[in-house]
């Protein structure tokens, strides 16, 4: 009965042995003995580990009767059925899990197989496409091949034909040459045989020419006496009477004093009017380029005349890439430049600082431009080798530049060449003269001109010309980013326009160009944006050299480096420029007549009794 509570009967696996008969449990000897190995048994001659408890039956008994006469004795066994649906469920509930557990592998399977079938296919996809674009490729280049072999062909019969043209050309001018030989011969004999006979013509008659030549002298040294004669007798009977006529004699004088006034006033009117024409049309010597519009230039270039008149201000800061906070600056001041243009008020002198190449002329051109005032561009270094008429270039430079009707800027590039400062006693009398010219014209504001100067070293400017000066910019050499922004203009504009356009024998090679221009504007530091747009044009040249005109990426790193092995070379240089100005090395300056050596003094050629010691000379530079 012990399967209707669902419990098990704990002897129910055990093994069941025949309990032996009763005269077997004899036959051993002692209580505990076995015999031949048997079953051992106690003293009674039971067995002892089969021995049977009837108790437990009894119990088994007496709990079935008193569950029989239990009242619960149904539920237990809606109970134990209950138990066993559930654990026929559950076991349903394991094989449909298996199931589902099976048809989820098999789905995985399914999904394993789709996705690997997908990666077959995009490998095969890359496949062709490599193959494809290998063909491409091989098509290309046997293009090319056919091309260069067809040019070689081209060239080859263009040689053929060049070599009997010149053949031919060679044969003709021998021809000529053989037949110009055989006329000349025949010239000369011709010309010996007419020579020959004249000769012995004129030895024949040499006495009848002797007769000739004498009758002829004689008539004319008779009528060269005649007429002298007469010449002399009219003379002074004309003389003598405008002589006896005072009346003659006072009207001639007075027609040779009005010719005489007549004259000298048309000679210096004449030259006052070309000195009014020069200062208001001509441009003058010391102006390298302007934008003022002359008459001639006018009647000579027409076409440019109109486009220039029709352009409108342009902004101040197109196309140059500066620092932000320097553009913000330039933006001011244009805008102010402009208002006091239209508003006619005075402007304001500037003064641009900083290493070469950063973009002060540029900024003045487009400055001029956004304001619509014409601008002029001179240099320093023109002005010494004017020596005496350096002043009255000064004077006319200024007088032409205060006659612009819409204003001019007036651009002096490396202005510290001849404003530098005169305590130095480095500069000549002419010199001086010149930058006291320039401080004169210069000294009050002024609503025709503005004066913009630019220096690579501001601090050799003399103090008046500092006073001068109502603002001063400094240009820095780009950042990284400007210098990104710059390589990514000038590889566009010198290499991937012209390869575009395909006008040219340029071409590309695919890389990353926005990656290379980074890297570039990271390498580049210290170059400025006249030697980064110097890197454009490089990369034209290497591309040009090329055998098949191709920009490759390595090709481009190479002229970077060139480029900045160059820069490092200038600045050893220019160090090595600035120890000696200072003092620090040996040098020996041609130019000024100045020889240094360690502490020793120094003394200025052509300047008798001026002399200044090195260091003071260092001194007064910081």
């Amino acid at each position: 009965m012990s399967w209707i509570f669902g419990i098990k009967n704990p002897n129910q696996n055990l093994p069941q042995f025949p309990i032996p008969p009763a005269g077997d449990a004899g036959g051993g000897s002692g209580s505990s003995g076995s015999s031949g190995g048997g079953v051992p048994v106690d003293k009674s001659g039971k067995m002892e580990a089969y021995r049977f408890d009837s108790s437990a039956l009894e119990r088994a008994a007496k709990a079935a009767k008193e569950l029989e006469l239990s009242r619960n004795a149904k539920d237990a066994l809606d109970l134990s059925k209950m138990q066993e649906m559930t654990m026929q469920l559950d076991h349903q509930k394991r094989i449909k899990e298996y199931e589902a557990h099976v048809e989820q592998t098999k789905l995985d399977q399914i999904r394993l197989q789709a996705e690997e079938r997908r990666k077959t296919l995009a490998e095969e996809t890359k496949q062709h496409q490599q193959r494809a674009l290998y063909q491409d490729q091989l098509a290309r280049k046997r293009y090319e091949d056919e091309l260069l072999q067809h040019q070689r062909m081209n060239d080859e019969n263009l040689r053929k034909q060049e070599e009997s043209t010149a053949k031919q050309e060679a044969m003709r001018k021998a021809a000529i040459e053989h037949e110009m030989e055989l006329r000349t011969k025949g010239e000369i004999r011709r010309v010996e045989a007419e020579v020959h006979a004249k000769g012995k013509v004129d030895r024949e008659n040499h006495d009848l020419y002797l007769d000739r030549l004498h009758q002829k002298a004689a008539e004319n040294r008779t009528a060269i006496l005649e007429s002298i004669k007469t010449v002399s007798d009219v003379l002074g009977t004309g003389f003598n009477k405008f002589i006896s006529d005072w009346d003659k004699v006072f009207a001639t004088a007075i027609g040779l004093s009005v010719l005489a006034v007549g004259v000298y006033s048309a000679k210096r009117g004449t030259g006052v009017l070309a000195r009014y024409i020069e200062a208001r049309l001509k441009k003058p010597v010391l102006v390298r380029e302007t934008s003022r519009l002359t008459p001639f230039e006018m009647l000579k270039h027409p076409i440019t005349t109109a486009v220039r008149l029709m352009n409108k201000p342009q902004d101040a800061l197109a196309g140059v890439v500066l620092d932000p906070k320097l553009e913000t600056r330039l933006r001011d001041i244009a805008i102010a430049t402009g208002n006091t243009k239209r508003n006619k008020g005075m402007f304001r002198n500037i003064i641009m600082y900083g290493p070469p190449g950063t973009g002060k002329t540029l900024f003045a051109k487009r400055l001029a431009m956004h304001s619509g005032m014409d601008y002029a561009i001179m240099t320093g270094g023109d002005v010494a080798p004017m020596a005496r008429e350096g002043v009255t270039a000064m004077h006319k430079l200024f007088d032409w530049a205060s006659t612009s009707r819409r204003g001019l800027l007036l651009f002096i590039d490396e202005a510290d060449a001849f404003l530098r400062k005169r305590s130095l006693g480095l500069t000549s009398e002419d010199l001086r003269a010149t930058l006291n010219a320039f401080l004169y014209k210069t000294g009050d504001q002024s609503n025709k001109f503005m004066l913009v100067l630019a220096s690579n070293v501001p601090e050799e400017f003399d103090w008046a010309v500092n006073d001068r000066i109502d603002e001063m910019v400094e240009f820095t050499l780009p950042g990284l980013e400007e210098r990104e922004r710059l390589v990514r203009l000038y590889f566009g504009q010198y290499v991937l326009q012209p390869a575009a356009e395909g006008k040219r024998r340029l071409k590309v090679s695919q890389f990353d160009y926005g990656k290379l221009c980074s890297d570039i504007a990271a390498q580049t530091s210290g170059l400025s944006g006249r030697e980064i747009a110097k890197l454009g044009v490089a990369w034209q040249a290497a591309a040009y050299a090329s055998e098949d005109g191709i920009l490759t990426h390595q090709m481009a790193l190479d002229r970077v480096a060139d480029a900045i092995k160059q820069n490092k070379q200038k600045v050893e240089w220019m160090s090595e420029q600035e120890a000696k100005k200072d003092g620090r090395l040996p040098d020996t300056d041609e130019s000024v007549g100045i020889k240094t050596s360690g502490s020793s003094t120094s003394s200025i050629g052509g300047m008798a009794g001026n002399s200044i010691p090195m260091s003071a000379a260092a001194k007064e530079r910081s």
